[in-house]
């Protein structure tokens, strides 16, 4: 088993109906690019998992907690586990890079999307 692989083989997952992920699972973390669809909403939700994550493309309205704030490209944040947070994705969509930790093993249960190309890069 290869422990390489390419964006674009990875499976889609549908997390909400206007949101999709592609990730790589390791032992303790997961790693997932994740594209928004123009004005997606990400409702309110906590998670045990610690999140990380950077804009890639396109911005967002993200809000953690009691705070929040417009992002675009190169912008970043940090999530506590199971801090409440939600987003609201621009006109035109985001691509963002997000890192979990425990491993996201709550999306195994998800259906997987139609298979498509990245929007990134």
């Amino acid at each position: 088993m290869s422990r390489f692989d390419d964006l674009r083989s990875l499976p889609v997952i549908q997390v909400w109906e206007t949101v999709a992920a592609r990730a790589i699972h390791g032992e303790r973390q997961s790693l997932a690019v994740i594209e928004l669809d123009p004005d997606a909403v990400v409702p309110q939700h906590r998670h045990e998992n610690e999140q990380l994550g950077m804009v890639i493309a396109g911005s967002l309205e993200f809000r953690i907690d009691d705070e929040t704030r417009k992002l675009g490209p190169g912008d970043t944040w940090t999530i506590p586990s199971n801090v409440p947070h939600e987003v609201v994705a621009g006109p035109q969509g985001a691509v963002v890079l997000d890192v979990f930790a425990p491993v996201r093993a709550d999306w195994a249960a998800l259906e997987p999307g139609d298979r498509r190309d990245p929007r990134w890069p």
